[in-house]
């Protein structure tokens, strides 16, 4: 398989993964949002792959979910919202890898995922329902301030599965 075939097999996959996890497994916390383990997949393939696998992970899996559970309500923003939270973990996180110490990389990625989560999902994803339902800007922020610490919380519980399957492969 030559690279470029190899890699969109690879996010396809990942893609699938995101689909299949955020809708067969779906524990409720706040009305109506729920721990979303397909950041679970998104975080992975940020550790793994870097930033162009987070990204599309993170946001095609978002707009395939919405369009097969309630079509495009919330996608523009949660798209967005991902885009940017994969593509600058995905950097990061290839950079912290380098780092000897466990704890301060581990604490640096839970920085980075917190910042950009607030970025992606308080932020970007806000304002695209701000703009595109013609709400204030501080309402959709409340609103969305549960899927960011539902987000939030998946992310940093991934942090040791980025691990386990980098330290994983390293082994083989």
């Amino acid at each position: 398989m030559n690279g470029k075939t190899q890699f969109i097999t690879l996010n396809g996959i990942g893609i699938a993964l995101f689909v299949v996890l955020t809708m067969c497994l779906q524990v409720p916390v706040f009305e109506n949002y729920y721990l979303c383990l397909g950041y679970v997949v998104m975080m992975v393939y940020c550790y793994r792959y870097g930033a162009a696998s987070g990204a599309i992970v993170g946001s095609l899996g978002v707009v395939l979910y919405c369009v097969l559970t309630s079509g495009l309500r919330g996608m523009p923003g949660w798209t967005i919202g991902n885009l940017a939270i994969g593509i600058v973990c995905g950097i990061a996180f290839m950079r912290l890898k380098k780092l000897e110490s466990d704890w301060l990389r581990r604490g640096l990625m839970v920085l980075v995922i917190v910042l950009m989560t607030a970025v992606g999902i308080l932020g970007l994803k806000s304002l695209t329902e701000c703009l595109l339902y013609a709400q204030p800007m501080a309402v959709r922020m409340a609103k969305n301030s549960y899927a960011f610490v539902a987000d939030v919380v998946m992310m940093i519980v991934s942090i040791p599965v980025c691990e386990l399957l980098d330290k994983r492969k390293s082994d083989e």
